[in-house]
């Protein structure tokens, strides 16, 4: 098996915080040299194994079993490694929602995902955002943890990880002290060469801290709020890295659950490991959370394109660092090249690399899974299978989000109407005071293909079961509603619209339609025959919502609704005008995914003309001189003229970026 060539990064290894003297111990290593590689696992999302719950087929794309072979390549090649994960590891497909709703472990059982990490032999993890979808009490259950904190009973500690999970920036608010502990210094054992080039067996003290984005206080505003509080990313590290330093630590690797953003820095900043980069004493960076692959020499991605981010070697501002992409389609590997100068280990700055190993070895071919890893879990597996085949009801047309981009509101429509009809019954029942309103409700396509071809919603026509329920609904939300007035809608649907580049009519080049660096689950649509609306690309984000309109008339900017959402958006999640939890006027117990469970349930049989045609919004008519282009899968051109999209074609079956995935062109003249 081929791997990447190895780039040489140099590394600025930072002020070490503590006094550093000879022993006679440490005096015999002066001139000892040896490799340490830093493995990075990221966003698994409970991916144990390479199966799409969702499609019910086995999907060799993604899965532990499979990152579980390239770490068994990466300690056969290197003597010393370290393996951290970087958290969003619990939450994210059928296998975690049926471990944590629906049947929940009981204390002394182990989440599936951990039992693989345990035999995996993990050094070490970090905390993402979605680790807090389920709840504090969830959380420390199966984290093996005991967390004082208000509505948390602190009982016998469960069953968790065999390895330290460190949280440096979540703090319980009961107890000021922090939710997990911050860091930990591990005694790695380790080989390598004296000066003389003899073997040496020694031991290097490796710290660890980790750090989760402060926004979750908004995103999982229902299970957070009062109960913890969140630390700015950099003013923790500057915390408890010269502490670190002064116990002894002589690496540190921050293990980061967020991207690079070089705007002004801020505690609430979501992704703040441009400046965690600059804070002294940091050896190694973690990176994860924006489902991106660092280093990547080729990437377009603008947080990888900014000062001091070297996206072909793999450093930011001197730092080695890695993002693993996620579900286990890479490996994140740091090289550290390691000199002892008879007082400590320290970096050798010429010799470290970074790579990002990926599990796809050619254009249909992936290494190979490890068979040990399904056995471990195969009655969660079996039971999560046969729990998913559960039916629900019958769909007599097939509901995709493959050109949602697009228009096609297939997949997202019964979404709309099964949370329109919740939120227009409980008002009747419990909020007469909000009868007059109109209720509607946005959502969005949560699976665009990010991770390729597979990744998308797709239900075929047929019967429905909960797994195309789960499909069409990914996440564990609340369902919640709040009440705008027309200004305020308006500004959510331009929100939602900066999924889209500014479009130059004048320009002959081919232009991408679609701006990735807004997720599409932040492309909130309407779908309601009383709604319409235009958006205008070759205007300034801000500026593309025209001809906004209930029932025919223009919407008035005073006019009142009730929207229906979920808690992330209600709360404050994707930064949405004057969404902050302050507009929430139902905050249901109930998860989305029921609410359309009961809907589907309830009509018994969906089909296009009541439940996937009624599109509010369209492009503003514009002829561009030069093609407008984006991707999806290939061979779905006939899904879009069964939409209505007749001014949609593929024009290569291959788009030539790597992911399998075809490149398509839209006429917005028509």
């Amino acid at each position: 098996m081929r791997f990447p060539t190895l780039f040489l990064i140099p590394v600025v290894l930072g002020a070490s915080g503590a006094a550093w003297s000879a022993t006679p111990a440490t005096a015999k290593l002066a001139g000892a040299s040896a490799m340490l590689a830093v493995l990075e696992t990221t966003d698994l999302h409970a991916n144990v194994v390479g199966y799409d719950y969702y499609k019910l087929a086995p999907e060799p794309s993604f899965g532990l079993d499979r990152t579980a072979s390239l770490i068994a390549q990466a300690r056969k090649e290197f003597p010393n490694t370290l393996l951290l994960d970087n958290g969003d590891t619990i939450q994210g497909n059928a296998l975690a929602d049926y471990q944590a709703l629906v049947k929940p472990l009981g204390c002394g059982e182990t989440l599936g995902i951990y039992k693989i990490m345990n035999k995996l032999g993990y050094d070490g993890a970090g905390v993402g955002n979605h680790e807090f979808n389920y709840g504090l009490a969830y959380l420390g259950q199966v984290t093996g943890s005991r967390f004082e904190v208000k509505g948390v009973k602190a009982g016998k500690k469960c069953a968790g990880p065999a390895f330290p999970v460190v949280l440096a920036n979540v703090y319980s608010a009961k107890t000021g002290k922090p939710l997990f502990a911050p860091y930990r210094i591990i005694d790695k054992k380790i080989t390598g060469v004296d000066g003389a080039g003899k073997p040496v067996s020694a031991t290097v003290k490796v710290g660890i801290i980790g750090f989760a984005p402060p926004t979750i206080m908004s995103w999982d505003k229902r299970w957070l709020e009062g109960r913890v509080y969140t630390e700015g990313v950099r003013e923790a590290a500057e915390k408890y890295i010269p502490e670190m330093r002064a116990k002894g630590a002589e690496l540190v690797v921050a293990i980061s659950h967020g991207g690079l953003d070089a705007s002004r820095y801020s505690p609430t900043m979501e992704n703040a490991n441009y400046y965690l980069a600059q804070v002294p004493g940091v050896d190694a960076m973690l990176l994860g959370h924006s489902h991106q692959l660092f280093p990547n020499a080729e990437s377009t991605v603008a947080q990888f394109n900014l000062p001091g981010v070297d996206k072909a070697r793999g450093f930011v501002h001197g730092v080695p660092t890695v993002m693993a992409n996620l579900w286990g389609k890479h490996l994140g590997v740091i090289g550290l090249h390691l000199k002892h100068d008879g007082k400590r280990w320290q970096v050798e700055k010429d010799k470290t690399f970074v790579q990002a190993r990926a599990a796809q070895t050619g254009a249909k071919s992936f290494v190979d899974a490890d068979p040990e890893v399904l056995a471990l879990v195969k009655a969660e597996h079996e039971a999560t299978i046969d729990y998913v085949k559960t039916p629900v009801g019958s769909t007599a047309f097939r509901m995709s989000t493959y050109f949602a981009d697009v228009g096609d509101v297939s997949a997202i429509q019964v979404v709309n109407q099964a949370q329109t009809a919740y939120v227009a019954k409980y008002v009747a029942a419990n909020l007469p005071q909000y009868a007059r309103l109109p209720v509607l409700s946005v959502s969005a396509p949560f699976k665009s293909g990010v991770a390729g071809p597979s990744d998308y919603t797709d239900v075929k026509a047929g019967a429905l079961a909960l797994n195309n329920a789960a499909d069409l609904y990914l996440y564990p939300n609340a369902l919640y509603a709040v009440k705008v007035d027309g200004a305020q809608l308006k500004a959510w649907l331009e929100k939602a619209a900066q999924r889209f580049n500014t479009i130059d009519p004048g320009k002959a080049e081919p232009q991408e339609l679609v701006n990735l660096a807004v997720p599409s689950y932040n492309f909130d649509t309407i779908t309601s025959l009383d709604v319409s609306y235009e958006i205008d690309v070759t205007r300034a984000p801000g500026e593309r919502i025209r001809n906004l309109s209930w029932r025919g008339k223009r919407i008035d900017a005073a006019q009142e609704f009730l929207v229906a959402t979920n808690n992330y958006r209600a709360s404050g999640g994707g930064n949405f005008p004057g969404l902050d939890g302050s507009k929430t006027v139902i905050a249901s117990p109930d998860n989305s995914r029921d609410v359309l469970i009961a809907y589907i349930k309830e009509t018994r049989q969906l089909t296009r003309a009541a439940h996937g045609a009624a599109r509010s919004w369209r492009f503003a008519p514009v002829k561009t001189a030069g093609p407008v282009v984006f991707h999806s899968a290939p061979g779905m051109i006939g899904l879009a003229h069964e939409a209505g999209l007749q001014n949609v074609s593929q024009v290569l079956p291959d788009d030539g970026r790597g992911k399998g995935t075809a490149l398509y062109v839209i006429d917005l003249s028509k």
